[in-house]
């Protein structure tokens, strides 16, 4: 109460999480006492049904599971409890805007680090995934400023301390949303290594880095031409800069002769700057200007002369082929007046209105009224010759999106080339590896026409530039703040205390700090155990739109102040697009917010979703639709689940030896082998759907629809010794799956497997392992959350190709029967007769032994064995045998040959359709993959057709 209505300090919640993850422990050990007592004093009498709630709903379980993985210290790596473990996995989390919402490309991005760091925690590797959040200079201090403007006020009214105080504030409201977001989401992160780009670890590295960088002679300060946006006040780096198409218009102006009669025309779609030309240029090779050249013309609407320039940079053919020069506002311009020695007139001030270097009339005015006003008065004058609309790329501010201005101030600037030499060396030597390829490319056509890189931004909120100007004009950079202007400053004659000193007002770009994220989290420039551990990272996930602004600078920073590459891996996710391939945004109201999808569907659905979706090289299409995908395979995990535990009643858990599996028992788990390696090849490779589309077909197709339906022939006859057997195998089969389901599916895995009677299990595995004869069933013994399970291995003792080949005959016999019936329009509650032909020798002769197995599956009443095709019969025929209906008594014979004929009639007109198609100009003249399509649709109705008439025949 005492708190209430104010924040709570920072102890406070501390002690609060500390009793909540006591309370949690407790919680556990008081429930494993129990569970372990009560089966104690059940021994012998066989186990009761296990019940799970009847309807799958994630609400009841997603939050309770993730509070107890936290507390008990899941998410941290296992040195932390000095294990040994293997060999170190870290991922450091690209760091979200403290202030930002968590959107749908962060959920692709979460859910793809979560799934392969969770693979990597339970395929035994040391594993660290390490949380923080960026301070977002730009984009926070326009959040606090909005705010002061309702309050009307402005960031200079209430000083820069305390704007800075209702930062921080903002910032730790911010936050705890930010963290709530990604519990919501299931990372698996270690949040005691929690980190924030401004704490005092970070800060220290930060001032480190570029003290070191300015004694390498690689930060500089200048007065050079920079990207300049007029809203935030603030300078932004050249990939900072998003550009797009924007409707403009292109001024053609007359430039008088000083001397004499005539003009020259210049071409321009920026009619205002012509108040800050310095010169006109003309290419030196144009016939058109070479008697120009040398001579002056005046400057309109000024009481200026310019000179009259040769340049090879001018393109002859765009506009008139004379240009206009203002070296302050236009990049080419700078470049060309220092080769030309030209005057330079800065001509805005900071808020983009243009300043006392014009005539008085278009001072004050922003630079739209001035162009307005500029093109008027040219009029007036007869010096205005036309005017033509046009679409060119204007540069825009990537965080704000207004117009960026180019405009002349002093910055500090890291020298790029050195550092980018390193980075491109370590590709090319094979230290990194993009995922996908085509990413290598960008990356180093980037490095290879880099530029340097302007640190500087006249902010309040970031880090503060260590630099401080003495009155006795020396320039102090320090790693702590110094006390006085001293003769280690290179200023022997001065030695004023700190009172003459001044610090640089202004900061960092906050991608300055990001660029150390992956080492400056493990403590550097401290000489960490965090650090010696973890360091370098395993891997990165994150977005192609920021290998400019984050991956490229980490790998040179990395590797100038670590001596190493900041990690191996670097897999570059696509965008979340809609259905219709459109980047998803406000204004087109096709946003998807991923809370709301947790809300509705849960966060494995999300999860599992995203991670079936997300091929390789592309972008991931999604709506609120396709989250149905995951939601249904996390119910059927739960209903199997729910059928084998509610059919415990009675059973006692044995050991089961390999020489006590069926052929059925060893097919799946020769399938679960297939599964766990597709699985960890595809994880180990970041190729995320196709080890999604492995978990899918073995849980669904092969466990559930063949396997677990087949078991339930064990549990249909008397023989009590064999339903103990049959349960038992299917119990260490599904707490095996779901070890290979968790890294996609954690919580649901997690709550099922918490209720299983492992215990049971696990001595019945130790047992059987004893006995020398356990290859083929799990012999895991972990009691523990599934979370810390070990992963499934790939083992070639459970391949058995025989059975594997075997099984697939009962499998193509029973889907025959099925389609037969569905070609037939047979009522699928109608049992039938079915005769089978098996071919001596073939795999198909395991029929005989799977009659049962055939009869359940495929819904026949009865199986005979037979030597020839029956009379009235549908056949269908496959790997060494043939299948036949018996459609007698089952519905009429004449109607089903009316509807085979009337359906052949239909394929073979669509297939002669087709072949005149091919047969003409279509193939020669539509894409290869259309002709390829339009072939299998015709091979498809082909065979579709040699069956109806052999139903007919």
């Amino acid at each position: 109460a005492a708190t209430r209505g104010r924040a709570r300090p920072l102890s406070f919640l501390n002690a609060v999480k500390r009793y909540e993850n006591r309370l949690w422990r407790l919680f556990f050990f008081v429930k494993r006492f129990i569970f372990i007592f009560y089966r104690g004093t059940n021994e012998g009498i066989g186990m009761k049904a296990i019940e799970l709630e009847k309807a799958y709903n994630p609400k009841d379980f997603e939050a309770r599971v993730y509070a107890a993985w936290d507390g008990a210290g899941c998410f941290k790596p296992q040195s932390d409890f000095g294990g040994a473990g293997g060999d170190s996995f870290t991922v450091v989390i690209p760091p979200p805007n403290v202030t930002g919402v968590l959107h749908m490309g962060h959920g692709l991005n979460h859910a793809l680090q979560d799934i392969v760091v969770r693979y990597h925690r339970m395929k035994g590797d040391n594993t660290l995934w390490l949380p923080g959040s960026d301070h977002a200079g730009i984009a926070t201090q326009h959040v606090v400023e909005v705010k002061l403007k309702k309050e009307g006020l402005s960031r200079r009214d209430v000083g820069r301390e305390k704007f800075l105080e209702r930062t921080w504030r903002v910032k730790e409201e911010h936050h705890a949303s930010i963290v709530e977001q990604q519990k919501r989401l299931g990372n698996s992160v270690d949040w005691s290594r929690e980190r924030f780009t401004m704490d005092e670890g970070l800060s220290q590295a930060v001032r480190d880095v570029f003290v070191t960088l300015y004694e390498r002679g690689l930060i500089y300060k200048g007065n050079y031409l920079v990207n300049w946006c007029v809203s935030c006040g603030t300078a932004l780096a050249d990939d900072e800069v998003d550009h797009a198409d924007t409707r403009g218009a292109m001024t053609h102006i007359l430039y008088p002769l000083a001397e004499g009669q005539g003009s020259i025309e210049v071409a321009t779609t920026r009619p205002e700057t012509m108040l800050a030309d310095t010169a006109v240029a003309v290419h030196p090779d144009d016939e058109r200007y070479k008697h120009l050249v040398g001579r002056m013309v005046k400057l309109p609407l000024t009481d200026r002369t310019i000179p009259v320039i040769a340049d090879s940079f001018v393109e002859r053919a765009f506009g008139t082929g004379a240009v206009k020069i203002t070296p302050a506002h236009d990049p080419n311009d700078w470049e060309m007046a220092k080769r030309h020695d030209l005057p330079v007139i800065n001509m805005l001030n900071p808020d983009g209105t243009l300043n006392d270097s014009v005539p008085q009339k278009y001072r004050a005015l922003s630079c739209a009224a001035a162009r307005k006003l500029v093109v008027e008065d040219l009029r007036e004058q007869g010096l205005f010759k036309s005017e033509e609309a046009i679409t060119h790329s204007v540069g825009h501010c990537y965080r704000c999106g207004t117009a960026v201005e180019p405009y002349l101030s002093d910055q500090w600037f890291v020298k790029m080339q050195p550092l980018a030499q390193k980075a491109l060396a370590s590709w090319q030597r094979g230290e990194l590896v993009f995922y996908p390829k085509k990413w290598e490319n960008t990356y180093s056509h980037w490095l290879e026409n880099i530029r340097d890189w302007c640190v500087s931004r006249q902010l309040w909120w970031g880090h503060r530039i260590p630099v401080w100007y003495c009155s006795c004009g020396e320039t102090v950079v320090s790693r702590q703040d110094p006390a006085r202007c001293e003769p280690a400053w290179r200023c022997p004659s001065c030695g004023a205390d700190a009172s003459a000193l001044k610090q640089d007002p202004d900061v960092l770009d906050t991608w300055f700090s990001s660029w150390l994220w992956p080492f400056s989290t493990l403590g550097w420039p401290q000489k960490t155990n965090d650090l010696a551990t973890f360091y370098p990272t395993s891997a990165l996930v994150t977005g192609y739109d920021i290998i400019f602004f984050w991956v490229a600078r980490m790998i040179m920073a990395g590797l100038e102040f670590t001596g190493k590459a900041p990690f191996r891996d670097i897999y570059i996710t696509g965008l979340v697009r809609d259905k219709q391939g459109r980047k998803m945004s406000k204004s087109l109201g096709n946003g998807l917010d991923p809370i709301d999808l947790i809300d509705e569907y849960g966060s494995d659905a999300v999860k599992f979703t995203l991670g079936f979706m997300c091929a390789q090289g592309q972008d991931v299409l999604v709506d609120r639709e396709s989250f149905k995908l995951g939601s249904r395979f996390a119910n059927k995990i739960w209903n199997a689940a729910r059928y084998i535990l509610g059919n415990l009643e009675g059973r006692t858990i044995i050991p089961v030896g390999d020489d006590a599996l069926t052929p059925l028992d060893k097919w799946i788990y020769a399938r679960l082998n297939n599964a766990a390696g597709i699985v960890r090849a595809s994880l180990e490779s970041y190729r995320y759907n196709d080890a999604a589309g492995a978990l899918y077909e073995f849980f669904w197709n092969e466990f559930c629809d063949w396997y677990v339906e087949g078991t339930k022939l064990s549990f249909k006859g008397d023989d009590e010794a064999e339903k103990d057997r049959a349960a038992s195998v299917l119990l260490n089969a599904l707490e095996e799956s779901l070890r290979l389901l968790h890294p996609y599916l954690p919580f649901v895995t997690e709550e099922i497997r918490s209720k299983l009677p492992l215990r049971e299990i696990i001595e019945a595995r130790k047992k059987a392992a004893a006995g020398g004869a356990n290859a083929i069933v799990s012999s895991c013994a972990h009691e523990g959350p599934l979370i810390t399970a070990p992963y499934p291995a790939h083992s070639a003792a459970r391949e058995n190709p025989a059975v594997t080949e075997e099984f697939a005959v009962l499998q193509d016999v029973v889907r025959s029967v099925r389609a037969l019936r569905a070609d037939a329009g047979i009522a699928p509650a109608l049992k039938l007769n079915l005769a089978l032909k098996i071919t001596p020798g073939s795999r198909a002769e395991i029929c005989a032994s799977y009659d049962g197995f055939i009869k359940l599956l495929a819904g026949v009443g009865d199986i005979t064995f037979t030597d020839a095709k029956p009379a009235k019969a549908l056949g269908a025929g496959g790997g060494g045998y043939e299948a036949f209906v018996l459609v007698v008594g089952a519905i009429n014979e004449g109607q089903l040959r009316a509807r085979f004929t009337k359906a052949l009639e239909a394929e073979r007109q669509q297939a002669e359709s087709l072949r005149a198609k091919l047969a003409g100009g279509f193939a020669q003249k539509a894409p290869p993959e259309v002709v390829a399509a339009e072939r299998e649709k015709l091979a498809a109705l082909t065979a579709r057709s040699e069956k109806l008439e052999s139903y007919i025949s």
